[in-house]
């Protein structure tokens, strides 16, 4: 691949991502960056990058097509906060407007569906990152004792259920019980949440939705997870195994290790 496309949201996600593709042989890397959510240093590892705010929809496609990139890959998330916070512009409102349910799927598939309109495909957001996806069973920290596998298989159960709903992908579970379910405020509040009602031991599950495009939308596990359950109490992480991208890898198996989270493959 010549040249590349990135739509970049928070997060050392987009930071890999350009990475990992130079080592691919990616000569060349536009960079569509949003305000107070793309981390500045990107800047730094691509050939062009431009600053938008989150909701210019218009400047964002004009730029990617006036730049001549034919691939393009979505990594990182936006805020929630932030997309309640956006000012649409006149591309975003038709947008919006043909969308009667507004998830993961129907937005980011609606900005596919425009790239598509001036020749550009969006790629799955696991594109040079294939080999950090989450293997099957144990895969970093202390090894877990029947009672908390019990607890991550059954999180695991409940979680596609939720997922299957569109509520959320994160559940948090101690003992066979439910403590939080994941919603619009993310994985990260989520756990804060269930932390403390888990009281040091409770686990969390992050799984895939059932036919989960993932071009957009993709598990992830990093550095900063692993911070907010220490802080949380949470003493195991449960991913979907083949669907979870582990960010930054060797370091975050590492930190694993170092914080006592087991992170184990389901």
């Amino acid at each position: 691949m010549e040249s590349l496309g990135i739509i970049a949201g928070n997060g050392a996600y987009p930071i890999e991502l350009a990475q990992r593709a130079r080592l691919a042989g990616v000569k060349r890397i536009v960079v569509a960056a949003f305000e107070n959510e793309t981390r500045p240093e990107l800047a730094a590892l691509v050939d062009d990058i431009a600053w938008m705010r989150v909701g210019q929809l218009g400047k964002m496609i004009g730029y990617l097509e006036k730049s001549g990139v034919r691939d393009v890959i979505m990594a990182g998330q936006i805020a929630p906060k932030n997309l309640f916070d956006l000012c649409p512009d006149f591309k975003a409102l038709l947008l919006l407007a043909r969308i009667k349910e507004r998830n993961a799927e129907t937005l980011f598939g609606g900005i596919a569906d425009e790239l598509a309109k001036v020749g550009i495909t969006l790629l799955p957001a696991t594109t040079f990152l294939e080999d950090s996806l989450a293997t099957v069973g144990h895969i970093a920290g202390p090894k877990l004792k029947k009672r908390t596998l019990d607890d991550l298989e059954y999180g695991f159960r409940i979680a596609k259920e939720t997922s299957r709903l569109d509520i959320g992908q994160t559940v948090i579970i101690r003992n066979g019980t439910v403590l939080a379910v994941e919603a619009f405020e993310g994985t990260n509040d989520t756990m804060k949440r269930g932390g403390t009602l888990g009281k040091g031991s409770a686990v969390m599950v992050k799984v895939s939705k059932p036919n989960q495009d993932f071009r957009f939308d993709v598990p992830v596990i990093g550095l900063q997870t692993l911070e907010t359950a220490q802080s949380a109490g949470i003493l195991a992480i449960g991913i979907e195994s083949g669907k979870t991208l582990l960010l930054e890898r060797t370091q975050l198996l590492l930190e694993a290790a170092a914080r006592k989270i087991t992170l184990h493959g389901v």
